[in-house]
């Protein structure tokens, strides 16, 4: 029989996107009610979290552009910072695999919402020399990059504005290919997501999403969007978000069994080396079971149950998602 804890402890397990508070927000080193702190990790044996500078969409005009990167960099600051000397910030594989090797637990900073460098492409390398390894390029409403998933009504979209990337778009994923920036299509729509699947040098990678086929949600990937996952080298990070694994679900009605049907479903269509996990924690994500870090040997005593072996358990908590940043190192200029 399986010992999960010590099969979970020996881990390096990557949770591939999590939300910060802001601007205030209790202490992440200590014990807290946030789904992710540092004692929750630990406990949880959660090595490393991505962790976002999420940036709500706004007007398309310069103005508010301006307002969303100084977000975005006050936020990758304090991300950097917030582990004071008790948590690591990794900048490469390399150095996310040493800090697992000495015990440490691993802050990996990242931007959500390419709105935060408006038409600015210089924008993006600023991100990443404060740490970034991935933004994802749309948030819930069209910007300047692409069109999302979920139109902004009340920003007066329509429901497509680029018919997928703009030409500025195209420019941006060119520009962090070059940076060694990981494309994130999480939020995006359809055709911006097979377009910038396209177009990107490097494998693109939805950080937090599920499934449409066992969900109907604008969030989700179809057949298609997983098939073009595949073709290019690329993965999908399950989510913890209740709506996104069962319609309509709230988080006391989701389990981890419901969970692992989407980690199911995407690795029996595309292949286990395309999968991995995340759980969108401060960001609507949570159910029974997996409430916080603290919980996250439950993902790994359900794979276990349905015959994952540790080779497996370890690409999907970690090791596939260490393959696309480390294939963004190496092609990067």
């Amino acid at each position: 029989m399986t010992d999960i804890t010590a099969l979970h402890r020996s881990l390096l397990t990557i949770d591939t996107h999590i939300d910060i508070p802001w601007p205030e927000g209790p202490d992440f080193l200590a014990a807290t009610e946030r789904r992710v702190d540092l004692p929750k990790m630990r406990t949880g044996h959660m090595v490393a979290g991505c962790f976002a500078a999420y940036v709500p969409q706004g007007p398309r005009i310069a103005e508010a552009q301006e307002a969303a990167f100084d977000r975005a960099m006050a936020m990758l600051k304090r991300i950097t910072t917030m582990g004071g000397n008790q948590a690591v910030v990794c900048r490469t594989v390399a150095e996310i695999e040493a800090a697992h090797r000495a015990g440490g637990t691993v802050i990996i900073p990242c931007v959500e919402n390419g709105h935060a460098i408006g038409t600015d492409l210089s924008r993006l390398a600023a991100f990443a020399a404060a740490g970034a390894r991935y933004m994802t390029i749309t948030h819930n409403g069209h910007n300047a990059l692409a069109d999302s998933s979920n139109p902004r009504a009340d920003l007066g979209d329509g429901l497509v504005l680029h018919g997928g990337l703009s030409a500025t778009g195209r420019a941006a994923i060119a520009e962090m290919n070059r940076l060694g920036l990981v494309v994130d299509i999480a939020h995006v729509s359809k055709d911006s997501m097979l377009q910038a699947a396209e177009v990107s040098r490097t494998p693109v990678v939805s950080t937090h999403s599920c499934l449409k086929s066992l969900c109907d949600n604008p969030r989700n990937l179809d057949d298609e969007q997983l098939d073009a996952l595949r073709a290019v080298g690329g993965m999908v990070n399950i989510t913890a978000v209740s709506g996104f694994l069962r319609k309509g679900a709230k988080p006391n009605e989701v389990t981890p069994s419901d969970y692992v049907d989407h980690v199911d479903y995407a690795v029996n269509r595309i292949g286990l080396a395309h999968v991995g996990i995340s759980s969108d924690f401060d960001g609507g994500g949570g159910f029974t079971g997996w409430h916080d870090a603290g919980e996250s040997q439950a993902i790994t005593a359900e794979l276990v149950k349905r015959g994952y072996d540790a080779g497996a358990i370890a690409a999907l908590w970690g090791g596939n998602f260490l393959r696309i940043l480390k294939t963004a190192e190496d092609e990067a200029a």
